[in-house]
C-alpha cells in the first residue's frame, strides 16, 4: 500500500529550504490548523445531508431535492442561512459562561478528530499515549453542555443540560471500558501501532467473541455519547424543546449543531480504527494475492469508507428505535453494560494470558 507520508515530506522539505526551523514548524502548524478546520466543516456538511438522505429513505420519502442537483447544496444553503443569523442577546444570563460554552464542545469535538488517522502516512500526531489523549479530550464536551444549559437560565435547558451530564458521564465508562479490551488486545495505546497490529486481520475477527461484545458495547455506548436517538433525552423536543441549546441563535446554535454531526464521525472512526483496522486493508492470512488487490484500494479511502458504513448504523437506530425514558437509559448502562463489560475486559485478559487469539 503506497505511504501517503510522502506528501508530508515533501511540504515539510520545500518549507525547511527556504525558512528558519522555527518559522517551518509555525507555518506547518497553521497549515494543519486550516486543512483541520476545513476538512471538519465539509465533514460537517456532507454528514447533514446524509442523515437527511437516510432518514428520508427509511420512511419512503425523498428528503432535501430542491437546492442544487438531487439536493446535494441544501447543507450549503443552510450553512449559510445559520451564518447570516442574528445572534439574540439576552438578559438575566452568565454572559461569558454563555458564550465560553459552544466554543468548549467545539474545541473537544476538533480535538479528538485531529487524533483520528485518515491513511498511511496522514495523521497529525501519534504518540504512545495515543488513545488516552483521545478518551480525555472527548471529555472536555459534556463540561460545555452543562455550562450552556446552566448559564442559560432557563429550566428546560439546564434539565437538558442535567441529563446529558448524567447521561455522558455513565456512558463514558462502558466507551472507555471498551477501549480498554482492545487496547489489551493491541498491546499499545499508539493510534498508528493499533492499525499496524491489524495489518494481517482486523481486530473484530482476530479477537474472538470479546471483541465483538466490546464492538456492540461500544456503539451502543457511542450512541448514547453522541446524545442521538434512542439517546437524545437531552433534546427531547415533546418535553425541553431543543433541550441545553434552546436559548442559543445563529453560530452559536451552530457550534452544538456541526458538534453533534462530527462527533457521530468521530465515534464511528474510532470504532474503525478499534475494530476494523482503521486504514489498514482487508488482509486474510495466506490469501496473498487477495491481499495484494486490497492494497490497491487507496488507506483514505477504507478509513472513510468504514468510517461511513458505521455511522449508517448508528443513523438506522436513530430512525428505528423509539427515545427511552431517562431511568430505562441509566439503567441500562448500570445495570447491564457496565457488568458485561467487566466481564468482557477480564476474558479478553485470559484470551490473551493464554494465547488464543487468532
Amino acid at each position: 500500500m503506497q505511504d501517503l507520508s510522502f506528501i508530508t515530506n515533501w511540504i515539510h522539505n520545500a518549507l525547511s529550504s527556504v525558512m528558519p526551523a522555527w518559522l517551518t514548524v509555525t507555518v506547518e502548524c497553521v497549515l494543519i490548523g486550516v486543512v483541520l478546520l476545513l476538512v471538519y466543516s465539509l465533514l460537517a456538511l456532507f454528514y447533514i445531508l446524509y442523515e437527511r438522505k437516510i432518514c428520508a429513505w427509511f420512511q419512503c420519502r425523498l428528503g432535501p431535492n430542491r437546492v442544487g442537483p438531487w439536493g446535494l447544496l441544501q447543507s450549503v444553503a443552510d450553512m449559510f442561512k445559520i451564518l447570516i443569523k442574528e445572534l439574540i442577546h439576552l438578559n438575566h444570563i452568565d454572559r461569558f459562561l454563555f458564550a465560553l460554552a459552544p466554543y468548549l464542545v467545539i474545541v473537544a469535538s476538533v480535538l479528538t478528530f485531529a487524533v483520528l488517522p485518515w491513511g498511511n502516512g496522514l495523521q497529525i500526531i501519534d504518540f504512545n499515549i495515543g488513545i488516552f489523549f483521545l478518551i480525555a479530550v472527548s471529555s472536555i464536551g459534556v463540561l460545555g453542555i452543562l455550562l450552556a444549559g446552566w448559564s442559560s437560565n432557563n429550566k428546560f435547558t439546564l434539565i437538558g443540560s442535567l441529563r446529558s451530564g448524567a447521561q455522558m458521564v455513565s456512558y463514558e465508562l462502558s466507551i472507555g471500558l471498551s477501549v480498554l479490551t482492545m487496547v489489551c488486545l493491541a498491546g499499545t495505546m499508539s493510534v498508528g501501532g493499533i492499525v499496524q497490529e491489524q495489518s494481517d486481520m482486523w481486530f473484530i475477527f482476530k479477537g474472538h467473541v470479546p471483541a465483538i461484545i466490546a464492538f456492540v458495547i461500544y456503539m451502543i455506548a457511542g450512541t448514547a455519547e453522541t446524545n442521538r436517538g434512542p439517546f437524545d433525552l437531552p433534546e427531547a423536543e415533546s418535553e425541553l424543546t431543543a433541550g441545553y441549546h434552546t436559548e442559543y441563535s445563529g453560530i452559536h446554535f451552530g457550534f452544538f449543531y456541526l458538534a453533534e454531526y462530527l462527533n457521530l464521525f468521530v465515534v464511528s472512526g474510532v470504532a474503525s480504527l478499534l475494530f476494523f483496522g482503521g486504514w489498514m486493508p482487508f488482509h486474510i492470512p495466506g490469501w496473498e494475492s487477495f491481499n495484494h488487490i486490497m492494497d490497491f484500494i487507496p488507506s483514505t479511502i477504507w478509513f472513510l469508507g468504514k468510517a461511513f458504513v458505521l455511522s449508517f448504523v448508528i443513523i438506522w437506530f436513530k430512525w428505528t428505535f423509539p427515545r427511552l425514558r431517562i431511568d430505562q437509559l441509566l439503567a441500562l448502562e448500570w445495570k447491564y453494560l457496565l457488568p458485561i463489560n467487566l466481564f468482557n475486559l477480564v476474558l479478553m485478559v485470559l484470551i490473551i494470558t493464554f494465547g488464543w487469539h487468532f
